[in-house]
C-alpha cells in the first residue's frame, strides 16, 4: 500500500523592513509581488501582499513572524522577499529555519542594486570592518544618508564607527536615529546600550539591552552579548537576582566554535557561582566553579585558576564539603595572596 505523503514543518522566524522611498517603486514592487506570488509560487508563501506592504510608509514590514512552515514554503518566501529587496533603497530582512535548535537555513535579504544610496551604504559597511578606515567609512555612510535620509542601517553602522572612535555623543545620536526610523534593528539598541554603559547610565543600558533581547533571537550572537552585558549592568546596580538570572542563561548556553561569546563563558560561570554562594547555594556553586576551571583561559575578562580555586574553596567550606583547604593551598601555590589570608583566618578560628 502506498504511504500517504506527510508534510514536515519546521520553526521559521522572519523579521525586518524594506524602504522603497518613492511611490513609483512601491507601486511597482507591490504589483510584482502579487503577480509572482500567483504565477511563480502558486501562492505557496507565508505572506500575502496585504500583510506586508504599508502604502502610507512606502515600506514592506515584518516586525516578527514565528511559525511552522514547510521547507518549500520557506524557500519560496525567502526568494520572493529577496526579489523585493532589489527594488528597495534601504533596509534588510533576515530569516531562519531551524530544527531542534539547529539552523537549517539562514537568509539575508537586502538591496544590492546600483542605486547611489545602496552602493554608498555597501561601501561604507565594508569599510567599517577595516581598521584605520574609519573616516572613509563615515564619509561613505554619510553619503548614503544624504541620498536617502531614512537609511536606518547607515545610521547604525556610522554609529558603530563613532563608538570605535570613542565619540560617544555622535554614536548615541546615530543609534537613536536608526531606532527612530526602524525599531526592528537589534544592533542599534545594543550599540546604544554600550554607549550608556560607557557613560555609567546603567539603567538606561539595561532598558536598551532588554530591547535588544526582544528584537533579536537566541540564534543570534548579539542576543547573548546583550544578555551578558545586561548582567554586568545589574551587578553595577547591585541587582544580584537579576544578574544571576542572566548569567545562568548565558553560562548554560552552548555557542558555536567561532562565536565570540565563548570568550566570556569562564567569566560568566565564575560570576554566576559567586552569586550562588552569596544566596546560600554553595553546593551548586561548587559545580559551577569546577565547570569554569575546565574552560580554557582566553578573552578580555580572564579569570585565573587561582581565583576560581580560592572561591571554590570558600564554597566548599560553606557547604560543609571536604577539599576546601586543598583548594586554597592550590590557589596559594599559584600566587593568590587573598587565599593565603583566608587560610590564615580559618586556622585562627579553629
Amino acid at each position: 500500500m502506498e504511504q500517504p505523503f506527510v508534510k514536515i514543518y519546521f520553526k521559521t522566524i522572519i523579521q525586518g523592513r524594506l524602504e522603497f522611498g518613492t511611490v513609483k517603486s512601491f507601486n511597482k514592487i507591490y504589483k510584482m509581488y502579487t503577480v509572482r506570488a500567483e504565477s511563480y509560487y502558486k501562492n505557496e508563501l507565508i505572506f500575502t501582499a496585504e500583510e506586508l506592504f504599508d502604502e502610507d510608509k512606502l515600506t514592506l514590514e515584518i516586525p516578527r513572524y514565528v511559525g511552522q512552515v514547510s521547507e518549500k514554503v520557506y524557500k519560496n518566501t525567502a526568494s520572493l522577499l529577496d526579489y523585493c529587496a532589489q527594488f528597495a533603497v534601504a533596509g534588510s530582512i533576515r530569516s531562519w529555519m531551524s530544527d531542534s535548535g539547529k539552523i537549517m537555513h539562514y537568509n539575508l535579504m537586502e538591496p544590492t542594486s546600483d542605486k547611489a544610496a545602496v552602493q554608498s551604504f555597501l561601501k561604507g559597511r565594508k569599510l567599517v570592518k577595516v581598521e584605520g578606515k574609519e573616516e572613509e567609512a563615515i564619509a561613505a555612510l554619510t553619503k548614503a544618508i544624504e541620498k536617502y535620509d531614512r537609511h536606518a542601517q547607515a545610521y547604525e553602522r556610522r554609529a558603530k564607527v563613532c563608538f570605535r572612535m570613542r565619540n560617544w555623543h555622535d554614536a548615541k545620536r546615530d543609534y537613536s536615529k536608526a531606532i527612530g526610523i526602524d525599531p526592528t534593528i537589534p544592533t542599534a539598541y545594543y550599540g546604544r546600550a554600550k554607549v550608556n554603559m560607557m557613560n555609567e547610565d546603567w539603567q538606561e543600558a539595561i532598558d536598551d539591552f532588554n530591547h535588544t533581547l526582544k528584537k533579536s533571537i537566541a540564534l543570534q550572537s548579539v542576543y547573548w552579548k546583550a544578555r551578558r552585558l545586561k548582567a554586568e549592568c545589574h551587578l553595577n546596580l547591585k541587582q544580584y537576582e537579576e544578574a544571576k538570572f542572566d548569567l545562568k542563561l548565558f553560562s548554560n548556553r552552548k555557542f558555536g566554535h567561532d562565536d565570540p561569546n565563548n570568550m566570556f563563558k569562564r567569566w560568566a560561570k565564575f560570576k554566576y557561582a559567586d552569586l550562588l554562594v552569596d544566596s546560600g547555594e554553595a553546593l551548586e556553586a561548587i559545580k559551577i566553579y569546577t565547570e569554569a576551571l575546565e574552560i580554557e583561559q582566553f578573552g578580555p575578562k580572564d579569570i585565573s585558576d587561582a581565583e576560581i580555586l580560592r572561591q571554590r574553596g570558600i564554597a566548599r567550606k560553606e557547604a560543609g564539603k571536604s577539599g576546601h583547604v586543598k583548594d586554597l593551598k592550590d590557589a596559594i601555590k599559584l600566587g593568590d595572596k587573598k587565599a593565603q589570608g583566608i587560610l590564615s583566618d580559618w586556622s585562627k578560628s579553629r
